[in-house]
């Protein structure tokens, strides 16, 4: 593992944006770290045009690393390629991912560790299937709040509510169910998704889980096989909440609070 020591880290903060998912990270890992503040548009709620000079799709988080070592700066976007190329580079962030190997299986097809084969699908599922049934959802509660006028509220409601009842809630039962599963079979009895370690596919879901609750998405998506969300998925209930109540999270916070004078999760 390269030499970090010189290394300059930045991260360009959004508010509102899985930018804080990120501060989670460098908060877990004691990694200094400078923050760019950037703000959302007060009424479209997009990312500010300094964005596109940041990243051509002008979307965060963004974690550039400057060293006097390196030719150029490294620019990082997407939170999984963010965690795993500090994984690979930082010392302190090898906590983070579970040993890939079996003991005596290294190299060999089928030999990786049950806790890895999680941790490297969960990376991917975040993004790539647990987030599109979010965003249907939140484009959802955005047509039924008062971000709509009053005039045509009855109307985007309505729509809002077909939407959630026929793709959303279907969807969302798949998911939470499944990850109620991973939480009961943890393996070596643990807490978390790839077992008794907080890992970084933990925290590539903390902020959508938590933006979620902030809202009470969950438990307002539809009717619950046994009342509620969290009597229905109560591992997963309490992992949220665990997950709200780790250090490195409520560090960023706390550090959000003091740059701004207080914190919101959503925009």
């Amino acid at each position: 593992m390269a030499d970090t020591s010189d290394a300059k880290i930045t991260l360009h903060w959004l508010n509102g944006s899985r930018a804080q998912g990120t501060m989670f990270l460098l908060e877990e890992l004691g990694i200094p770290y400078d923050i760019d503040v950037h703000h959302r548009d007060l009424k479209t709620k997009l990312s500010p045009p300094a964005a596109d000079a940041l990243h051509p799709l002008g979307k965060f988080p963004i974690v550039t690393i400057t060293s006097p070592s390196l030719p150029s700066t490294i620019r990082l976007a997407e939170s999984a390629f963010i965690i795993q190329y500090l994984t690979d580079h930082f010392p302190s962030a090898k906590k983070l991912a579970p040993a890939r190997w079996k003991p005596g299986q290294e190299g060999k097809l089928g030999g990786e560790s049950e806790s890895w084969m999680r941790y490297q699908y969960l990376m991917y599922y975040v993004e790539g299937s647990y987030m599109f049934t979010m965003l249907l959802y939140f484009f959802a509660w955005i047509m039924k709040s008062n971000q709509v006028t009053w005039l045509i509220r009855p109307i985007t409601s309505f729509i809002g509510n077909k939407l959630i009842a026929a793709l959303v809630f279907p969807n969302a039962k798949k998911h939470f169910t499944m990850l109620e599963h991973y939480l009961e079979t943890s393996p070596d009895g643990g807490s978390y998704l790839c077992g008794p370690d907080l890992t970084g596919a933990d925290i590539m879901l903390t902020y959508p889980l938590l933006s979620g609750l902030e809202i009470n998405a969950f438990e307002d998506m539809g009717s619950w096989e046994k009342g509620s969300f969290k009597e229905t998925f109560p591992k997963l209930q309490a992992y949220i909440l665990r997950l709200s109540d780790e250090e490195g999270w409520k560090k960023s916070v706390e550090k959000i609070k003091e740059l701004e004078g207080g914190f919101s999760i959503m925009p």
